[in-house]
């Protein structure tokens, strides 16, 4: 339930005395809760398609861009595939009480250094309900407890998911306080960016304005799952039908997710060759193409509008991209760390002396040789979900899942030991 009478700090105090219960809990225990959660997005799907329908119908869904929609609307489909998701992560190993490394001190003190939960992680996102049961079920089986605030046009399918969690926790003997759901006001970021003791990580999921936005108040430790500028960069070398084809894919497949191509760099050796066909079956895909003056003039007489300055830095959500031709693999390289934000890039080739320069160069938490973008992704990387893609390097880069929410203690069992 989205906190009403509550205020954010009973809900944050609620999540803490949880997270201490949670965190001794079994895998056993937690893997019934992520069972149970399963049955219940089956039995209660009607409930929730329900409710996202109430979210579609809302007036304040009616200025989103198509994008946002997307992202918002849910199918009978998609509450089969988070079922599907928590019963992958219910599955999966379950990282606390890991022993990482393991060792007897000169003192003979012995000494192991295991995982153990972050204790509480407040996530906030965006128009994707199917982030609600990721991200609860991640922290769950991760022994973390989860404050999630989503946006207020997205309040009822929330509410309706995090009920469904609430309830699953309760019927395994876990306090409801391992999911808490705020109800998407503005002052609430605040809040949680600032409650030293009662939150140890806040991972927000959205654009440049939200990372300003908490950069500006946040006392506690943040991890940006931040903007994706992602590229592709056909290389003079590439098989170009399989560059038109990942090209393709990376842009058009899904243009509204964060691993979605923004701009697409063509290697001046192949550019006459490849950028007319290339441009037609984007403008055949209702993409808008704007580019710099030697894409334009490759484009074989397709529409390509002139790119901004603005463009290369900008991440559209939408059916646009951005075109430029570079000379070879080093200016392609030099473009993408200027202008992207270090989430997702790929090169097309066949030579391995291109594709060991641009993974050796390309400062990104996931760069690819000859596959889409569109890869990065917590599922696909075998995790069973994310909670979304760190485009830091502290602590975690890339698909942040199970793993990416425990830190380590060490454990250190002596029979008497004294400092002299």
């Amino acid at each position: 339930m989205a906190t009403t009478e509550r205020t954010v700090t009973d809900a944050l105090e609620a999540a803490k005395a949880a997270s201490i219960e949670l965190g001794r809990a079994s895998t056993e225990v937690k893997n019934a809760t992520l069972g149970r959660l399963a049955v219940l997005l089956r039995e209660r799907s009607g409930d929730v398609l329900e409710a996202n329908a109430a979210d579609l119908a809302d007036d304040r869904a009616q200025g989103l861009t198509q994008a946002l929609i997307d992202r918002l609307t849910l199918t009978p489909e998609g509450v089969e595939a988070m079922a599907e998701g928590v019963e992958v992560v219910a599955s999966l190993d379950d990282p606390v009480g890991d022993e990482l490394e393991r060792g007897v001190l000169s003192s003979g003190i012995e000494m192991r250094k295991v995982c153990v939960p972050l204790g509480v992680v407040a996530v906030i996102y965006e128009a994707r309900p199917n982030v609600t049961i990721d991200c609860a079920a991640l922290c769950l089986k991760s022994g973390n407890a989860i404050v999630l605030r989503g946006s207020s046009y997205a309040e009822r399918s929330n509410g309706a998911l995090a009920a469904l969690v609430r309830e699953a926790l309760t019927d395994s003997g876990l306090p409801e306080g391992c999911v808490e759901l705020l109800s998407g006001d503005r002052e609430e970021l605040a809040a949680l960016a600032t409650a030293d003791g009662l939150v140890d990580l806040v991972i927000p999921r959205g654009g440049g304005g939200l990372k300003a936005a908490l950069k500006e108040v946040a006392t506690v430790p943040v991890m940006y799952a931040a903007a994706g500028v992602c590229h592709v960069y056909v290389h003079g070398d590439a098989d170009l039908g399989m560059a038109a084809r990942i090209a393709i894919n990376a842009k058009v497949q899904r243009p509204g997710v964060c691993n979605a191509a923004e701009t697409l760099l063509v290697d001046a050796a192949v550019a006459d060759e490849f950028l007319p066909q290339v441009s037609r079956e984007l403008a055949g895909a209702s993409v808008d193409l704007v580019g710099d003056e030697r894409a334009r003039a490759a484009a074989g007489g397709v529409e390509m509008d002139e790119a901004t300055n603005v463009d290369w830095d900008t991440e559209y959500h939408d059916l646009k991209l951005s075109v430029a031709v570079v000379d070879g693999v080093d200016e392609a390289i030099e473009h993408i760390n200027a202008h992207g934000t270090g989430h997702s890039d790929a090169i097309v080739t066949a030579s391995d002396e291109a594709a060991d320069a641009f993974t050796t160069g390309v400062d990104s938490a996931c760069v690819y040789v000859n596959a889409s973008t569109r890869f990065t992704d917590g599922f696909e990387f075998g995790m069973g979900a994310e909670i979304g893609n760190s485009t830091q390097k502290l602590h975690a880069r890339g698909p942040i899942g199970m793993r990416e929410l425990t830190t380590y203690k060490y454990v250190m069992r002596g029979n008497g030991q004294i400092r002299g």
